[in-house]
């Protein structure tokens, strides 16, 4: 399988940031503040207005918790407890639920995995859809009825007079997810977060939803912050790309530096992964787990399942302090001592 990249963006990249997250921490409560673990950790993330953002990473590496806190929707036991969340000029981690509540559905909206199991299944698609036009957009009844018509239509659902009546489990996988797009696109969102948005759709209904929402972005000029695992998504669909490694940010930059001239351990090993490696077909799996790194206060966090920090005789400097995002040409960032400036590139040589 060959990784296929949309070229790197033209000026149009440098407009004003949609969304801005400055050090970010969430934390889950243990039995006291002590045992509080981080999920997030200072984390970095910029969306500008119009462009498409991919936050990739390994399962458990705090993805799916940066969107749920962006969003206001964090799961009981998880708080934030450091950092700003700016859209606009709101900082959405200090407002008020009821403020977030008007934000929420109108000037960001969220797609979630499993389209389906979000759908409320006592509600028909009509009303489900036209809940957000009604609050965010002051239609009446009757108006709301016609848009959620032309709404269907329009993510390409068929007969969509006939499937506005129908409920969540009248609905293919495919078919609800275009429902749940068409419900996040009602409020008209300037900042749309689609958290593995093809997650158990086929091939084809997959790459439809894609081509969707890349065609629906394209036509409002949102923003989208893509959360997902899938490298080929990225690279088919994203402008930029941020890697994200036990809550925070190791790499980032557009999608044609980073694929092209991957300067992390971690995302060369990540790019790895995505190919086949064997003619048996066996794809290559990252040594070691995740949870290595969860616990350190100190050191890069990557360092105990990677292969470069003996080989270039800088283990002491891995283990000693983390290293900064420091640039590595144009938008280029990673966090890697071996990256430096003036430091030997030898993960091709040690097999990442």
């Amino acid at each position: 399988m060959r990784l296929h990249h949309r070229p790197p963006p033209g000026p149009a990249a440098a407009c004003d940031t949609a969304l801005d997250v400055r050090g970010l921490r969430v934390e889950f409560a243990g039995t006291d503040t002590a045992s509080a673990t981080p999920a997030v950790d200072g984390l970095d993330l910029t969306v500008r207005r119009g462009e498409i953002v991919a936050l990739v990473g390994e399962s458990g590496s705090g993805k799916t918790l940066t969107a749920l806190s962006v969003m206001g929707l964090l799961p009981p036991g998880a708080r934030i407890t450091g950092g700003r969340i700016t859209l606009g000029e709101d900082d959405l981690a200090s407002l008020p639920p009821k403020r977030m509540d008007r934000i929420r559905g109108h000037r960001m909206a969220m797609l979630f995995q499993q389209p389906k199991a979000m759908l409320d299944p006592t509600a028909t698609v009509r009303g489900q859809v036209a809940e957000p036009l009604r609050l965010h957009q002051g239609l009446s009844r009757r108006q709301a009825r016609t848009r959620v018509v032309e709404l269907l239509r329009d993510v390409g659902i068929p007969e969509p007079e006939r499937r506005a009546s129908a409920y969540a489990h009248q609905l293919s996988g495919g078919m609800a997810q275009r429902v749940m797009i068409a419900a996040a696109l009602a409020g008209e969102p300037g900042l749309l977060i689609a958290d593995e948005p093809t997650t158990a759709l086929d091939a084809t209904v997959q790459a439809q939803i894609l081509r969707l929402l890349r065609r629906k972005q394209r036509e409002s000029g949102m923003s989208v912050l893509l959360i997902t695992h899938d490298l080929t998504i990225v690279s088919s669909i994203a402008d930029r790309v941020a890697v994200m490694y036990a809550g925070r940010v190791v790499e980032e930059g557009s999608v044609h530096e980073v694929f092209d001239a991957p300067e992390h351990p971690y995302t060369r090993a990540l790019l790895k992964a995505s190919l086949l490696q064997s003619e048996e077909g066996r794809l290559f799996s990252i040594p070691g787990s995740a949870t290595q790194s969860r616990g350190l206060d100190h050191g890069c966090r990557f360092q105990p399942r990677c292969p470069l920090a003996q080989a270039l005789g800088i283990a002491g400097e891995c283990s000693g302090a983390e290293p900064p995002l420091h640039t590595c040409g144009g938008e280029h960032r990673c966090r890697c001592w071996a990256s430096k400036p003036g430091t030997e590139r030898v993960g091709e040589a040690v097999g990442v």
